[in-house]
């Protein structure tokens, strides 16, 4: 997938309000005017190909792709690269023979080694040399993947450039005689940005209305002064914008837009106020493989559509009518200063009421669930801020491709513990029930209509999104999104593909051959942030999101996939947008063809240092449960991590691995900062940064904002069922929630932001799923009357857990593991607990390396060390809001009490912190058992993490 069409004549729209139909109104001039291009062009010319003019019909035809003119031409493939708008490369060929553009206005190339070419209305000869100069070497850096091969020379005026990349085009080395030796279409995203570079600086793309309006709803209201469309599509020949009355009327209008050169963006404006009202665009556009066809697609700027994205909704988004009451009035929480100040619930929406009958009907599923102040669900997350949580991040709520948004279906499901009855059905009915993730992204900007109580009317998302997030602020929640800009659920020219179908070959990153991408999503298309006008989008976007929906922070899946530059400046927009610092983190894996910078520093783990992004860490993740995102059926079982078994070993290898685990612990204990120095199980003082981590150094982050702490997220198995496979089958009930809660005690104590899924404090069981994404609701049910967790509600989804069925039937029937709601409330209130004790003291979230590395010191460590006991001492000297002179923190991971000699503290007078002493602590072994003597010696509980404190 290249390069787009048009042809050396072109039809051009004329002015808007000569248009054929101005919104309903017939013009006086149907015609179109014709502009002859000025030949620069070599060789012969042809007229060009008819195309039809784009009629009210067409905008009702039932059809989302008309093809206009098949091409001869099957291939699309696409092995050049256009540069700049004067060079082009050719990877890997030599300067042997000539080379030429060949083009075809009406798509008939016909091309083949050993013949000359046919079908051509034009060529042009290209010059081997680069035209880039020394002052563009960002060209030659940006491009440096492709490799080396021939450059060769476009010397054409940019007014020639602009149409030749409206028609069919391929690059043709011939002999001497004018015989093909080889042909291919050209990639095109970089002539595009270099010759469109205007578009950067247009900040009204999409459907716009009242957009001189005063800011003030009263004359917002009373001043219904244009609607407006602009849509950036440079290789499109004929573009018109078709508007309904509403979602599934027929087409009240068609108007023709006007093409921009400088910018590439097609604009068309109506004097009337179309609010209310919802569009689509047509445009005909050339592609590869396939010819000329009309496209009938949405608006990649949308900001809300009717039912299943079939139209796009125009919408002034400073309406009154989509506001809640009291919306621009609200008060945002400010109780985080700082990213280190976070502590994150990650919830999903369907998740969050779906299952809870305490919630009208109409509302499960919805965001209209946590308006309801009195349900299990918001009592729930209300005494969670109360203790502590700071932030609810949503699992996308975007437009998602792959939630029906009418008549999904909630399939009646039961079956024995071990059953693979409820499997069935929920695969049966997993593409039209009412679940998913959501990391299928439709439309960026516009939010998921599933989720609203009526999908079919565009303002109702809008509106109810608002009410949801107006509801968690009053409950002092901020709001954090999960975002996927990594990918787009389809590309090319399928039915829900928006990007690929208005620009061919540009939004999507692509292969040495043209392919796109899908290291991100085995059926999607990777997008390419690296381009111009995707990293616009991207922007637009998010910016949109903290504008228009008060959202306080954003989580990016996959970031590692997007630009370290494009991050930077997205967070620099953010903080000039709203005047408050809008935090960014996100999934800094890196992997797949942009891995270890290979098109662009990435925003990754290891590139992100003094950026103030945030990235997971698996350092202590994978430590402290045992690594097992590519676990078999025997290494689940045997990759133990340090909570749930690896400590209890008794061989020599175990005891290493144990020694090792530690460290790693403490490392994330540090917030994984690289300059930090503890003693290692090998005896010396190291940087986190020299010690290693499969290859990479273990501490990374230069400061504790660029660090995120978990142990579960919704990915891979749930902490609970994890430990599942990996405690002894004999472990008690009481065990096993205080193995749950330890988890859960290291993300809470570590340095940096932390990080908790949702009903991780409930025991959450997926009944062993490792991958929930599509299980439907039944996997992914939470119970917020803490009953059930819903362990042993029957073997997961075949298609990522057949290979551990042998394994999961014994676990998933025996009833020691299922805990009871008793232990359910344990884990819930010492979870609520640990909370409490992050939020007493600034110690526990340090903003700066400077101050973790002058405060936090690690005892009990070396190769003499009691590896089953981590000590924490954290000087609270001096520091504002510490509340205390210092803290001494003590994880327990045996199954047995232990005892440490600390003599660094024996002239300190500890005593338990006050969270442990109150009545109702969670855990009342620690009020009970844990001690400490004026000689430096702890008592602790077994499995168990207590905080001691000193005023002196």
């Amino acid at each position: 997938m290249t390069f787009g069409n048009s042809a050396c004549v072109v039809a051009r729209a004329p002015h808007f309000s000569e248009s054929f139909t101005t919104f309903g109104k017939k013009s006086l001039h149907p015609g179109v005017l014709i502009i002859a291009l000025a030949s620069l062009l070599t060789t012969h010319k042809a007229g060009a190909t008819t195309l039809s003019t784009p009629s009210l019909a067409d905008c009702n035809h039932a059809q989302y792709q008309t093809v206009l003119s098949k091409a001869v031409l099957d291939t699309s493939d696409a092995r050049a690269y256009w540069l700049s708008s004067d060079t082009i490369r050719w990877p890997g060929k030599g300067t042997a023979g000539r080379f030429h553009l060949y083009a075809s206005d009406k798509g008939g190339l016909s091309i083949r080694n050993g013949a000359k070419v046919k079908g051509a209305t034009q060529h042009i000869d290209l010059q081997i040399g680069t035209g880039i100069r020394a002052a563009q070497s960002d060209i030659q850096t940006r491009f440096a993947f492709t490799g080396k091969g021939i450059e060769l020379r476009y010397k054409h005026p940019t007014a020639t450039l602009n149409q030749l990349l409206k028609q069919q085009v391929l690059l043709v080395q011939e002999n001497d005689h004018g015989e093909v030796i080889d042909f291919t279409y050209i990639q095109i995203p970089g002539v595009l940005d270099d010759l469109y570079l205007a578009a950067n600086t247009v900040n009204d793309l999409g459907a716009k209305v009242n957009q001189n309006a005063s800011e003030s709803v009263a004359q917002t209201e009373k001043l219904p002064n244009y609607s407006q469309f602009k849509v950036w599509a440079p290789t499109a020949r004929k573009l018109a914008v078709c508007t309904y009355n509403n979602g599934d009327s027929k087409a009240s209008a068609i108007n023709r837009m006007k093409f921009e050169s400088d910018t590439g963006i097609w604009e068309v404006r109506s004097n009337q106020n179309l609010s209310g009202h919802y569009y689509k665009y047509l445009l005909d556009v050339f592609i590869p493989g396939t010819g000329w066809v009309r496209n009938a697609v949405t608006d990649p700027y949308s900001v809300s559509l009717t039912t299943d994205s079939k139209r796009s909704f125009i919408a002034n988004l400073n309406s009154k009518a989509l506001k809640p009451k009291g919306w621009d009035e609200q008060s945002i929480p400010s109780r985080v200063q700082h990213a280190t100040d976070m502590s994150v619930y990650e919830l999903h929406v369907r998740d969050f009421s779906a299952n809870d009958f305490s919630v009208r009907p109409e509302y499960r599923g919805k965001y209209l669930a946590f308006t309801e102040n009195q349900s299990n669900g918001m009592r729930h997350i209300e005494a969670l801020s109360k203790a502590g949580i700071t932030d609810i991040h949503l699992l996308p709520v975007f437009d998602i491709a792959t939630i029906p948004e009418a008549n999904c279906s909630t399939p009646q499901i039961s079956g024995d513990a071990d059953s693979e009855h409820q499997q069935a059905i929920v695969t049966r009915h997993a593409a039209t029930d009412c679940f998913n993730w959501g990391y299928d992204p439709f439309h960026y900007s516009a939010p998921e209509g599933s989720y609203a109580t009526n999908a079919a009317d565009g303002a109702t998302r809008i509106l109810e999104f608002r009410q949801m997030v107006m509801a968690l602020h009053q409950a002092n929640l901020r709001v954090g999104m999960d975002v996927v800009y990594n990918h787009t659920a389809y590309a090319g020219q399928h039915e829900k593909s928006v990007l690929d179908r208005i620009v061919p070959g540009y939004y999507q990153r692509l292969t040495t051959n043209g392919k796109v991408e899908e290291s991100t999503c085995q059926t999607c298309g990777n997008t390419a942030t690296e381009n111009n006008m995707m990293a616009k989008l991207m922007s637009d976007s998010v910016r949109l999101w903290a504008r228009e929906y008060k959202i306080d922070s954003f989580r990016f899946d996959l970031m590692g996939h997007q630009p370290r530059s494009v991050m930077e400046k997205l967070k620099a927009s953010l903080a000039n947008d709203n005047g408050r610092p809008i935090f960014l983190i996100g999934e800094g894996w890196n992997f797949g063809e942009v891995s270890n910078n290979a098109r662009f520093v990435q925003a990754t783990q290891l590139s992100l240092n003094g950026s103030g992004i945030g990235t997971f860490s698996d350092r202590a993740r994978d430590a402290i449960r045992g690594a097992s995102r590519d676990d078999d059926i025997n290494s689940i079982v045997s990759n133990k991590g340090y909570i749930n078994g690896l400590a209890d070993g008794t061989t020599p290898q175990q005891a290493a691995q144990t020694l090792r685990a530690a460290d790693m612990v403490r490392i994330g204990l540090a917030g994984t900062l690289s300059e930090f120095s503890m003693e290692t199980a090998q005896g010396q003082p190291q940087k986190l940064k020299d010690i290693n981590y499969n290859g990479q150094p273990a501490g990374y982050a230069s400061e504790p904002d660029e660090v995120v702490n978990y142990v579960e997220n919704h990915d891979n198995q749930t902490l609970f069922d994890i430990n599942a496979f990996r405690l002894p089958m004999t472990t008690s009930h009481e065990d096993r929630a205080r193995v749950q809660v330890l988890g859960l005690a290291l993300t809470a104590l570590s340095q940096g932001i932390a990080y908790f899924h949702a009903g991780s404090d409930m025991l959450r069981s997926k009944s062993l799923d490792g991958n929930s994404y599509n299980s439907g609701d039944w996997f992914n049910r939470l119970d917020w009357t803490y009953q059930d967790n819903y362990f042993g509600t029957g073997l997961p989804p075949k298609q990522d857990n057949q290979a551990l069925y042998p394994l999961m039937r014994p676990l998933l029937v025996n009833v020691d593991i299922k805990p009871r709601p008793q232990d359910i409330a344990f884990t819930r209130d010492a979870f609520r607990d640990l909370l409490k004790i992050r939020s007493s003291s600034s110690l526990f979230h340090l903003t700066r390396s400077s101050e973790i590395k002058r405060r936090l010191h690690f005892y009990n460590t070396g190769p003499a060390q009691n590896p089953k006991v981590i000590v924490g001492f954290l000087d609270g000297d001096q520091l504002a809001d510490a509340n205390w002179k210092s803290v001494a923190y003590l994880i327990n991971v045996s199954q047995t009490e232990q005892q440490v000699q600390i003599h660094e503290l024996q002239h300190h007078r500890f005593q338990l912190h006050p969270v442990h002493l109150s009545p109702e602590a969670a855990d009342q072994r620690i009020n009970n058992e844990a001690k400490f003597s004026a000689q430096g010696g702890f008592t602790i509980p077994a499995r168990s993490a207590v905080v001691f404190v000193t005023g002196d």
